[in-house]
């Protein structure tokens, strides 16, 4: 029971310092006269625009927000991998 509950407390360990590595990573997209810089784990960093249209914003954020998927989705990978936690998908 004790390896159980060490396990888990290592498992939140390895989630915490994951979080902490993807507010370090930024990921910068530019498109169509907007700039976002939007950190892996999806908390807007920077924002600017030269007269962007409102589809242009939105989909400079939906880029910008992909990329921070992707990036997190790799990182979350080696974590799992790092507690031997082999899960489909990820």
């Amino acid at each position: 029971m004790f390896d159980k509950i060490k396990q888990l407390n290592e498992f939140r360990q390895k989630a915490q310092q994951m979080q902490n590595d993807l507010s370090k990573e930024v990921i910068e997209v530019s498109y169509k006269g907007v700039v976002i810089r939007i950190s892996a784990n999806l908390e807007l960093i920077e924002f600017s625009t030269t007269k962007a249209s409102d589809n242009d914003i939105k989909d400079a954020v939906n880029r910008a927000i992909k990329e921070a998927q992707k990036i997190a989705s790799q990182k979350m990978r080696g974590q799992m991998g790092d507690l031997g936690l082999n899960i489909p998908g990820l």
